[in-house]
């Protein structure tokens, strides 16, 4: 597997190696061992989300202020733009923003660690998203920032406006939202 650093420290992409030919193809999309060695710690997964989605819904900006949650996510069908926006108040990339296209295609993950708010739009007709959780959904602490906070100025690869939850479409703006303080993410 190959591990990419992004441009704020602690996210990766994550590119595996894939067996095919004529028949199909094989990879290993998770081995505990050589994730702990990527990230430089050990952490565990204790939940797996599986989500479908149709094309141009934009789900997020989600993120729990306790119980964080570290996030690995994949697209198994289709194809996203997705993004991790820094909400650790003492990094020196808070509030900045990396993104990446996942797809069925390219195979790629992207490691969100802890303290970070996560998104991401549908660009093929349909996507079915991925994701394993270092903590349980604790929906009494998540929390939602706006897709088109224009503090943030995410550059959403999309015309027009997306399919939103009634949850995403009240999403605070990131200069009203709550943060990460040193001690909780």
């Amino acid at each position: 597997m190959n591990a990419t650093p992004l441009a704020i420290t602690d996210v990766y992409l994550l590119q595996p190696s894939v067996f095919g030919d004529t028949r199909g193809f094989f990879y290993e999309s998770f081995n505990q061992r050589q994730f702990d060695q990527i990230i430089g710690r050990h952490v565990a997964f204790v939940q797996n989300n599986h989500s479908r989605s149709v094309k141009n819904v934009l789900r997020g900006l989600h993120y729990q202020i306790r119980q964080p949650q570290g996030k690995l996510v994949r697209v198994v069908a289709g194809e996203v733009y997705d993004v991790a926006v820094d909400l650790r108040h003492a990094s020196p990339t808070f509030g900045q923003w990396v993104g990446e296209i996942l797809s069925a295609e390219n195979k790629k993950q992207l490691w969100i660690p802890e303290g970070f708010a996560h998104g991401f739009v549908v660009l093929s007709d349909y996507a079915e998203f991925l994701y394993q959780t270092t903590d349980y959904w604790a929906p009494e602490h998540e929390r939602c920032i706006i897709w088109n906070d224009l503090t943030l100025a995410i550059d959403w690869p999309i015309d027009g406006e997306p399919a939103l939850s009634a949850k995403d479409a009240q999403g605070k703006s990131f200069k009203t939202a709550e943060v990460y303080t040193n001690n909780q993410a």
